[in-house]
């Protein structure tokens, strides 16, 4: 029997209905693992132990009465769980880089999935750039001569910002569209980061492909698709969860990318497709799990715990 605690925004707050990370927690208490919830700001180190304050739950698919808390306890994670779910939803932030590494404390005597170190070192729009051919093109800098000349060079483009995520901050610029200046000028008021520019792929109408891999191998998919005459297919932003099937050259981008994610311990990834190319890899909270299900059966949640029930006892 694993004990396990999930780094969580308010499970309060979830939706029971469509939330990736209620799935795993039900999933697991369905298998009789003891389940606390905590936030991520209650970790603390101290003579090299690693604490937080945490709180049993008890779960029931039950829209507004789905969370039965205990008492508030004191965890040692190196001694007191097997497992940590790493499920806060970015701003990939400093807090969050900040609680990779103190994760990295107790990390994998407890196993932290995905691993700290490993999400830490893989934000979703640097690790395809691992991946040349299966991506579009596509540039990373804050300097506006490059992004600019990007823009020349490729004409209809996305803008977004590199640790941005559900779809917040992207926006597409047409071929000698004025406007790129002053978004990049927008941006760095308010940040340091990154932007990413990226050659438009008008497949993009047709969906975002979402699907997940469980310790590098594919388990299925789901189709997102934006809007009318939107850009943005999250589903955090008005994108339809629709039923597809993986296409060969769906199951080539994973085969190419697989062997990575399972040495480096990426257990629980959602990656996006557009057309024929690889857009994003996802490893801090994936979703789509539920839509998963709904659509096909595939309970990626099930198929997450079995992955790592065999790590533990390997």
């Amino acid at each position: 029997m694993l004990k396990v605690a999930i780094q969580m925004d308010p499970i309060e707050g979830v939706n029971i209905e469509s939330d990736t990370t209620w799935l795993q927690a039900m999933e697991a208490q369905n298998r009789g693992y003891p389940i606390w919830v905590y936030d991520f700001r209650t970790l603390a180190l101290e003579d090299g132990i690693l604490y937080c304050r945490a709180r049993p739950v008890t779960l029931k698919q039950v829209v507004g009465d789905h969370v039965t808390f205990g008492d508030e306890v004191k965890l040692d994670l190196s001694k007191d769980v097997d497992v940590i779910l790493m499920r806060q939803d970015p701003p990939f932030d400093m807090a969050y880089v900040t609680a990779t590494y103190l994760l990295e404390t107790v990390h994998p005597k407890t196993l932290v999935v995905n691993d700290p170190a490993e999400v830490r070192s893989a934000p979703e729009k640097l690790l395809v750039t691992r991946f040349p051919g299966l991506t579009p093109p596509t540039l990373i800098s804050s300097d506006p001569v490059a992004l600019v000349d990007f823009h020349q060079r490729h004409g209809d483009v996305v803008l977004k910002p590199l640790h941005g995520a559900a779809g917040s901050g992207v926006v597409k610029l047409k071929a000698g569209d004025p406007n790129l200046e002053a978004l990049i000028e927008i941006h760095a008021v308010g940040s340091r980061d990154p932007l990413v520019i990226q050659k438009f792929i008008p497949a993009v109408s047709k969906g975002d492909k979402r699907i997940i891999l469980i310790d590098g191998e594919p388990v299925g998919a789901i189709n997102r698709v934006p809007a009318k005459d939107q850009v943005r297919s999250n589903l955090r932003v008005g994108g339809t969860a629709q039923p597809v099937a993986l296409t060969p050259r769906d199951l080539e981008i994973c085969k190419a990318i697989g062997p990575t994610l399972k040495e480096r311990g990426l257990i629980f990834v959602g990656i996006d497709v557009i057309g024929d190319y690889l857009t994003e890899i996802n490893v801090t909270s994936p979703t789509g799990a539920q839509q998963l299900l709904n659509f096909t059966g595939v309970n990626a949640a099930a198929l997450m715990w079995d992955a790592i029930k065999a790590k533990r006892a390997g």
